[in-house]
Order: structure tokens, then C-alpha cells, then sequence
């Protein structure tokens, strides 16, 4: 399993990857996993796949709190 202390930085790094446009976000894990040595392919999957449950609890947040 991933080392929840760098959570923090791998979300910020998958929240800077996506605000770029530069790839589709289904590629992240292999981002992740260039990008951070000490992930494997499963990790940064399991890395993605809470960032996808963070980001989608953030954006249902967003839409109650502005009536959106």
C-alpha cells in the first residue's frame, strides 16, 4: 500500500496534471508512477482511484455549497 504521509503530494500533483490539459486522466497512474519512484503500477492505480473518489466528493461539495 501507498505511504499515506505523501498522499497530500501525490493529489496535488494529480490536481496540477489535470488543471495542465496535457493528458487524459485515465494515463495518471503512469504519470504517477514516473513521476514518483517509490509508487509500483498498483499503487499509483490505488493512488488514482482515491483521488478520483477525493475529487468527486470535492466537486459534490462544490455543488451543494453553490446550489449548483
Amino acid at each position: 500500500m501507498f505511504d499515506h504521509l505523501n498522499k497530500k503530494q501525490y493529489f496535488e500533483f494529480l490536481n496540477d496534471l489535470r488543471e495542465s490539459g496535457t493528458t487524459n486522466m485515465f494515463g495518471a497512474p503512469s504519470h504517477l508512477e514516473n513521476e514518483f519512484l517509490e509508487l509500483n503500477r498498483q499503487e499509483a492505480k490505488e493512488v488514482f482511484y482515491e483521488w478520483i473518489e477525493y475529487f468527486d466528493d470535492q466537486d459534490q461539495f462544490f455543488d451543494k455549497v453553490l446550489g449548483g
